[in-house]
């Protein structure tokens, strides 16, 4: 393999997370508040997402360039008809080593029961579930669509029976909202095997209404758990990780720590984000992207695919966590067009 892709800060193209679909059965009020995503909401017709062939083109050109590990999220990517389909044809996808890729999945858990086994047998490494409480109240009124909170624990006992190779608990904690949730969560998956991370509450997009006097700062979130349960850090699982990694003393497992706004980690960001309609973006709070669908429909060659791609890394020079100043966009991409 020749010399890997590297942007303006030297960080290089490991991960591709894909968005399959803009389109989400919940209206989380830190990601598609229903006052802006309501009922005459215009979501992206069939013809403009990427088909899955193009998605496995694009998949590839990256792969080309070193990434290894690709994510598909939304929206909630299960909606997405046929899912297990696309996971099939990027599961014959090999490295320039002859590797396999490590593929995974973000979710909102509501079809999880139903869908598991179908993901795993068709290549499914690991899957990430958003858990924002336990309870049955709060989750209800986060998801703002009244959706009861034991269906998506059905969904994470089943995907542990059909076994995935890592389950993850995705939690965003809001101040004066599921705080007192943050202690809760962490022991009810404690020994489980599965990994739950604690995600401060970001400023995507520009509808979540975000402000920084409801951020729950990990640094407090890990004193909380610690306090009961004591903890040791551990070290990042790879490079470019984003959740710092904590560790039961005990040995019941782990949880981690996410934290964009308190201890921004662009230094080593090895993530592109592919939107559900072929655009690239080279960071989550990016205010635009690169047209890739474009170059599919207009017949482009895999290697013109790759060599976009690349003139697009290259010159990436994104850094908007460690700055979030006056300075920086105001219109941003929001979560379910981007994924997460």
């Amino acid at each position: 393999m020749g010399p890997r892709l590297r942007d303006t800060r030297g960080r290089m193209l490991r991960d591709m997370r894909i968005s399959v679909t803009d389109r989400c059965n919940f209206r989380c009020v830190y990601c598609m508040p229903k006052e802006i995503f309501g009922r005459d909401y215009d979501f992206m017709p069939q013809q403009l997402l990427l088909s899955f062939e193009e998605i496995v083109r694009v998949a590839k050109a990256g792969v080309a360039h070193g990434v290894h590990k690709l994510r598909l999220t939304g929206g909630e990517p299960l909606l997405r008809r046929d899912i297990e389909t696309l996971i099939a044809m990027l599961a014959e996808l090999r490295t320039p080593e002859g590797e396999r890729l490590d593929i995974a999945l973000t979710t909102n858990g509501s079809a999880l029961a139903h869908k598991a086994q179908a993901l795993r047998d068709a290549g499914l490494n690991r899957v990430t579930v958003s858990v924002d409480s336990l309870d049955d109240a709060t989750f209800r009124a986060m998801n703002d669509i009244d959706f009861p909170l034991q269906r998506v624990l059905d969904g994470i006992r089943v995907a542990t029976e059909v076994g995935f190779d890592a389950i993850k608990i995705n939690t965003v904690v809001k101040r004066g909202v599921n705080e007192d949730d943050v202690l809760p969560i962490a022991e009810h998956f404690r020994g489980t095997g599965a990994t739950v991370r604690f995600i401060e509450f970001m400023d995507v997009g520009t509808t979540n209404g975000w402000n920084l006097d409801q951020v729950v700062p990990s640094a407090e979130i890990i004193e909380r758990i610690g306090a009961v349960h004591p903890l040791e850090p551990l070290r990042p699982a790879y490079p470019g990780e984003t959740a710092t990694r904590w560790r039961y003393l005990d040995g019941s497992g782990e949880i981690g720590a996410i934290s964009s706004v308190t201890a921004p980690f662009c230094g080593n960001c090895t993530r592109a984000r592919i939107s559900a309609d072929g655009k690239l973006f080279t960071c989550l709070f990016a205010s635009h992207g690169h047209d890739l669908r474009a170059l599919l429909r207009g017949g482009c060659t895999d290697a013109e695919l790759e060599g976009a791609i690349a003139g697009i890394w290259e010159t990436r020079d994104d850094r908007y966590s460690e700055l979030r100043s006056a300075d920086t966009p105001t219109e941003r991409i929001e979560m379910s067009y981007i994924g997460g």
